[in-house]
């Protein structure tokens, strides 16, 4: 890395813009950094020491690192003769960059773009006083309502409305959205898209880990539109910086190593000398090679070529001329326009400075300058455009003094422990022996089997190992004590295994170090879980390892958002001047890309750029046990959690989440008080329907007994009239039988004075004879019978027949 005591060799910024467009001071310029990076003569060649590092570092993260200072560490003095060892790196480190580089990569993000002109912000501005205004006069608006009046200021519905500012705060961020913001997000990903931005970033991910830097490049030309290139850091040139984002570099560039045809294709001006000369000055030139690869490999019909970057300052000059009318007329000039300081003539000078981007290209190892012009379609802020972009974006996290630190350059010595305990391991098992027997063959001597067959040691052997029995004298033949009364014994080498678990040990000990260096532990990666471990703690492992390594992700999203930031400054390039502005216009529509047109003609518009990181599944899990929560406890609806589903910030998502349980609360508060409303109302309505019922109860049973009296009273008079009628008719047959019997003593009494006067010689014996039968019918005890009603006749009240009486 450059250190900043080194020596400049650049030439001066303080010349006029006629010397700095010129092929001598480009080519001052080519030389300088070519001095700074390639320069052997000072014993510090940056660009080989750089190749050198990255390519030792990508060594180790494949599992491919040079085996000889394994070798150096294991030989005696030299000499590996002895050692017959599988010299193959274990490729611990790949694993753990693969963990990294895998898990960061599936994190998903949105490319969000916000309007921040003026007109932006006006627009923005005037919409959400529109909806504050209506959100003011809501309840007015239902008494307007009814007169037919609308009085909104607002599209939005009423039953849209928000309800509090920070319920329209989630709606500005979720739902809001301009036309050309949406325009620009969809022209942003589609150039994304094409230049296969998720290979690149893929790349830089894994770089970012390995060499603790990653870069893109990004850049317009006429042909291909906009492009979006990769950049191998080992190929970086830049100047020096304290800064992790590399945002104060005023030179940077690239070493691209193309044949020969290709760069007669990218510089047609050369001539066939020219090419001649290079090739010969390649063959003299030592520097121009690539050190990531032997002389012996390098094709001689390459060539290496410097891309560079060079920021500088330019001025602008008018001179300012004093019409006739008292008017100012501002005529542009170059910077060698120099007035008389007492505005002789009526004119004067106006100057403003702005930083410019030069372009240049010189073959490495020569003196010829391939390219050096203004930059054409600087990216300019259009916040503030005296500033200009470069095309490289460069980002190193792990920065500091100049050195880079990485992820993989933090364990390799822990790496090459590893190595050198698998190596060891392999001489303990190579040295390891067999457990054997020792045989006494004195003792097999003195054993006689009686059988007259000789008990030499093969016998021995086969009946040991077989039946792990063995035979043997305590005396000898003469009698004495027999020093091989066990001709068989075990020989035990039982060193090696103490020495195996000390090196499983050591293996373990470096493999965890390996871990407590980088922060991924055992359950970033899933092998060796703890079945004791409850999930929670395990997923809560796996957070506080995505911590460790958060500073990569971050780094790749600055990156993406800068690459996001170019393409958006070098759209209203391609309308113009990319002959690619049809298939353009195809891939985005034409109704934004008429809205984009306007914002590259009009100018507009300016947008911010932002990042939107999607959770990861830890955050969504937590998310989900939220709305789960709420509800169980049906503080939200279905419909309301789906909608918090959808919405990818996880901020956003838990602020709507409250948003809408505090609505529900409401609005269950709104519906209990609803409900005792109606309730009370439903009661007051029971209770007066029951008085009404009752009421109505009593009057039937009134009317009721009213009818039932009125038919007891019918029914007593209808039965009075037929009384009448029987009695009526009682009377008449009496009066009748009355009449006759009158009538018949009558007849009778005048019959008996007729007869009287006939016979009234015989009136004293039919006396007699009557007195007689009287005295007869008393005597037996009959009463003459008589012929009269007896109460029949007698009706209610004080009428009767007695006026009827004979006379």
């Amino acid at each position: 890395m450059a250190e900043s005591g080194i020596k400049s060799y650049f030439p001066s910024q303080t010349v006029s813009d006629a010397e700095k467009l010129s092929y001598d001071y480009g080519l001052k310029v080519g030389k300088a950094i070519e001095q700074e990076w390639f320069n052997d003569d000072r014993n510090m060649n940056r660009y080989r020491s750089n190749h050198a590092d990255f390519h030792n570092l990508r060594l180790y993260a494949r599992g491919e690192q040079s085996i000889q200072k394994y070798k150096d560490e294991l030989s005696i003095n030299g000499d590996l003769s002895y050692l017959n060892l599988d010299w193959k790196p274990v490729p611990i480190i790949s694993k753990f960059v693969d963990i990294v580089v895998n898990g960061i990569s599936e994190r998903t993000y949105d490319i969000k773009a916000f309007s921040q002109d003026p007109f932006g912000v006006a627009q923005r501005t005037e919409y959400m006083e529109n909806i504050l205004k209506d959100m003011d006069g809501k309840a007015f608006d239902n008494h307007s309502a009814v007169y037919g009046i609308d009085s909104r200021s607002s599209e939005m519905e009423q039953k849209d409305l928000p309800e509090s500012k920070d319920e329209l705060n989630v709606h500005m961020q979720l739902s809001y959205k301009q036309s050309i913001e949406i325009a620009e997000e969809q022209a942003l990903n589609t150039l994304l898209n094409g230049n296969n931005y998720e290979l690149i970033k893929k790349r830089f991910y894994h770089d970012l880990t390995v060499l603790g830097i990653g870069a893109v490049k990004t850049n317009f030309n006429t042909s291909e539109g906009v492009t979006v290139d990769y950049v191998d850091p080992a190929n970086l040139v830049y100047s020096y910086t304290d800064s992790p984002y590399f945002e104060d570099i005023y030179y940077v560039g690239e070493v691209k190593t193309i044949p020969v045809n290709e760069l007669a294709k990218q510089f047609p001006h050369l001539s066939e000398s020219d090419l001649e000369d290079i090739m010969k000055n390649k063959s003299y030139n030592r520097s121009n090679y690539n050190s990531r690869h032997n002389y012996d490999k390098e094709d001689n019909n390459h060539i290496q070529v410097l891309y560079f970057n060079y920021k500088t300052y330019m001025n602008e000059v008018y001179k300012v001329k004093e019409m006739a009318t008292g008017a100012d007329k501002i005529i542009p000039k170059d910077d060698s326009f120099n007035p008389p300081e007492n505005m002789e003539g009526g004119y004067s000078r106006m100057l403003r400075s702005i930083e410019v981007l030069y372009d240049g290209a010189m073959v490495l190892g020569t003196n010829k300058l391939l390219k050096w012009e203004m930059a054409k379609n600087m990216m300019r802020p259009k916040s503030d455009f005296t500033k200009v972009k470069m095309n490289y974006n460069i980002v190193a996290p792990r920065v500091y003094n100049g050195k880079i630190d990485s992820l993989v350059k933090r364990i390799t010595g822990f790496a090459d422990m590893i190595q050198l305990t698998h190596l060891k391991l392999q001489q303990v098992l190579s040295r390891i022996v067999p457990d054997g027997v020792y045989l006494d063959a004195d003792g097999l001597a003195e054993v006689d089997l009686g059988n007259g067959t000789n008990y030499n040691p093969q016998e021995a052997l086969n009946m040991f190992f077989q039946t792990g029995s063995v035979i043997g004298r305590s005396f000898t033949s003469e009698g004495d004590m027999n020093p091989g009364k066990i001709p068989i014994q075990e020989i035990t080498s039982g060193s090696g295994g103490n020495k195996m678990q000390a090196l499983i040990g050591n293996y373990n000990y470096y493999l965890q170090m390996i871990r407590d260096v980088t922060g991924l532990n055992e359950a970033r990666d899933g092998s060796t879980p703890d079945k004791n471990a409850l999930v929670g703690i395990q997923k809560i492992a796996a957070a506080n390892s995505n911590t460790a390594t958060r500073h990569i992700l971050q780094a790749g999203l600055y990156l993406t958002a800068e690459v996001a930031e170019c393409l958006s400054l070098r759209i209203s390039d391609i309308i113009e001047y990319s002959p690619t502005k049809d298939a353009f216009i195809q891939a985005i529509g034409a109704s934004n890309v008429a809205t984009l047109k306007e914002m590259s003609e009009l100018h507009l518009y300016d947008f911010g750029i932002f990042i939107e990181l999607l959770p990861d599944e830890e955050e969504k899990a937590m998310l989900e046990n939220n709305i789960q929560v709420a509800l169980q406890t049906q503080s939200i609806d279905l419909e309301d959690a789906i909608d918090i589903r959808d919405v990818r910030n996880l901020k956003l998502a838990n602020q709507l989440l409250k948003i809408r349980r505090k609505k529900k609360l409401e609005l269950d508060r709104e519906t209990q008080k609803q409900n005792m409303e109606q309730q009370s109302q439903a009661n007051q309505q029971a209770s007066a329907a029951a008085a009404q019922a009752e009421v109505q109860k009593n009057q039937a049973i009134a009317q009721t007994t009213m009818q039932l009296e009125q038919t007891k009273s019918q029914l007593r008079i209808q039965e009075q009239q037929q009384e009448v009628e029987l009695k009526k008719q009682l009377m008449k047959i009496e009066f009748d039988y009355n009449m006759q019997l009158k009538t018949m003593e009558s007849q009778g009494m005048s019959d008996r004075e007729n007869r009287r006067e006939d016979r009234k010689d015989k009136r004293t014996k039919i006396q007699a004879t009557q007195q007689s039968e009287l005295i007869d019918q008393r005597n037996s005890g009959g009463t003459p019978k008589n012929f009269e009603s007896s109460g029949n006749d007698i009706l209610s009240g004080d009428f009767n027949l007695n006026a009827f009486d004979p006379k």
